[in-house]
């Protein structure tokens, strides 16, 4: 992947770089999740992530899931208030309990309405776990719609 050098903030984008995966959420960063110079708190943009890539593990578990880990996460351009982030789910490892899920934050201004360019935020993979209504680890089902590979036994 080549990098632009020396990039503005705003800027900052791996070039030819596009979303993985499918679109899980799309919301508009607003002035409560935000600092006083309005950048947005890394810590809302994480929820987002959580909450998309969960809806995911739901539907790949059919059932109740929680978030167990979270791996490095840096944030490579900042969210402005206006700006709308999309976060973008790849399921990547189905365990007997457990979901590994790439996620992809990709954020555009409110200025750039009508233009398709995104610029990428941030990335993580989470690992969400099945869990039985008495909140214990369960097993992932088999579920035709997202079938287990060689790897992911």
């Amino acid at each position: 992947m080549q990098k632009i050098q020396n990039p503005k903030p705003e800027m900052q984008n791996v070039v030819g770089r596009q979303p993985n995966g499918m679109l899980v959420l799309r919301t508009q960063a607003m002035p409560k999740d935000a600092n006083p110079n309005g950048d947005i708190f890394g810590g809302w943009v994480m929820s987002q992530m959580d909450i998309g890539g969960g809806l995911l593990a739901q539907e790949v578990a059919r059932g109740r899931v929680t978030t167990v880990t979270v791996d490095k996460m840096t944030f490579v351009r900042p969210v402005k208030v206006g700006d709308t982030i999309c976060v973008y789910a790849d399921l990547i490892h189905i365990g007997n309990s457990s979901m590994d899920i790439k996620l992809e934050v990709w954020a555009k201004g409110l200025i750039e309405e009508f233009e398709e360019q995104r610029h990428i935020v941030t990335e993580a993979i989470f690992r969400y776990v099945a869990i039985a209504d008495d909140r214990r680890p369960r097993r992932v089902p088999d579920n035709p719609q997202f079938p287990r590979h060689e790897n992911n036994v």
